[in-house]
């Protein structure tokens, strides 16, 4: 285990408070642990908007996947698992509901005033992939600093075992980010560590993590697709190393808009 080249004097920021949203066992448990699971926040209906916002747009990039060589594009895979992201660029409903105050009170717990939407993608796992998400973070794939930002993992039905749920390795968030090597099924940052553990979740929880928080997902063995959707919050002022080297400020007005009321 290596840390990341840029990472080179990461301090973890525990969270200052006064708290919205989280009591003070899930703030503590987010600084100590790099995550918590926040049970019940949404309703269905919420949720079922939501579904029915992404799944069009879900099924037409699969069809472009088809239409390539291989049905892939790096680990998105037709029929095996899909990632549709940007989302809050084409529908008003998941602008809003990236906005939604539960957001909100938790970028406010556990990165201070002020944070940006950094990221939204819906990853939906189809049925019968016996095929697992390698261990990453998230700011393992794009460095990002502040490198201490925020993932809210949001089933859109319930995540089991059985169907890929989230499993997490806590405790090294607190090293910042580690070096990953690509593989077949994405980038990986460890195998096979101790102490990991599943974080089942169901339609309405949030799983919630550090983008330091090594995570994986688990294989679709159901019958049916696993979906999630997956909002990440940054501070403002957060900036991007892309892999040509390039320095960017995370502030595109379409997509990396700020959160708090206006």
């Amino acid at each position: 285990m290596q840390r990341h080249a840029l990472n080179i004097d990461f301090v973890w920021h525990a969270s200052n408070g006064p708290l919205r949203r989280l009591s003070s066992d899930q703030a503590r448990q987010y600084d100590e642990h790099g995550f918590f699971l926040l049970e019940g926040v949404f309703r269905a209906d919420e949720l079922a908007a939501v579904r029915d916002a992404i799944d069009p747009m879900e099924r037409e990039g699969e069809d472009t996947l088809r239409q390539r060589d291989g049905g892939k594009t790096f680990i998105a895979r037709a029929d095996a698992i899909t990632f549709t992201i940007h989302l809050v660029k084409r529908s008003q409903v998941l602008k809003d509901f990236s906005r939604h105050p539960v957001f909100r009170d938790i970028a406010h717990d556990t990165l201070g005033p002020g944070a940006r939407l950094y990221w939204d993608q819906a990853v939906y796992k189809k049925p019968g992939n016996p095929e697992e998400f390698p261990w990453h973070q998230d700011n393992g794939y794009t460095f990002t600093a502040p490198q201490q930002y925020l993932t809210c993992w949001v089933p859109l039905n319930d995540a089991t075992l059985d169907n890929g749920c989230p499993w997490v390795v806590p405790g090294l968030h607190r090293m910042g980010t580690l070096h990953h090597e690509l593989t077949p099924l994405g980038l990986q940052c460890l195998n096979a560590p101790q102490g990991a553990v599943a974080v089942p979740a169901r339609a309405g929880d949030v799983v919630v993590f550090s983008s330091l928080t090594p995570h994986r997902t688990g294989p679709n063995l159901t019958v049916a697709t696993r979906k999630s959707y997956i909002l990440q919050y940054a501070p403002d002022g957060a900036v991007v190393h892309d892999p040509d080297g390039r320095i960017t400020l995370a502030n595109d007005p379409d997509r990396q808009f700020r959160i708090d009321p206006t």
